[in-house]
């Protein structure tokens, strides 16, 4: 299948779907956190896919890879903020396990995007 939008892209889905399961995971969070760590973690989640696309979008290949790094970047907060959570009891061991799952996931898969890319070159 060719690759005619970002949307085509799996590691675009999956970051999608990373998305969707942290804003399930803040839904659980205390309500005086919905403007701080809660907001913090959709952010960072939403800012994978996010950069994703917009890297796609770019005119060139470099740009590409600028922006997947920056995914990285995101991934690597939102990691980080999600063991704040379990340390802070918002979450469980085994919720945060769950997403460091996906997250280590999306990791390998974004980094195999990279190399693709730059063998490219």
């Amino acid at each position: 299948m060719a690759i005619k939008s970002y949307r085509d892209l799996t590691v675009w889905q999956a970051g999608v779907d990373l998305v969707e399961s942290v804003y399930c995971l803040t839904g659980k969070f205390p309500k005086n956190e919905i403007y701080a760590l809660s907001s913090q973690v959709q952010r960072a989640a939403v800012s994978v896919p996010s950069n994703i696309a917009e890297g796609h979008a770019r005119v060139s290949r470099k740009e590409f890879l600028h922006f997947l790094s920056i995914s990285l970047g995101s991934l690597a907060e939102l990691e980080t903020q999600l063991i704040l959570a379990q340390r802070l009891n918002y979450l469980t061991r085994e919720e945060v396990d769950g997403a460091l799952s996906k997250t280590d996931e999306l990791g390998r898969m974004i980094r195999g995007l990279q190399k693709s890319l730059q063998a490219k070159e």
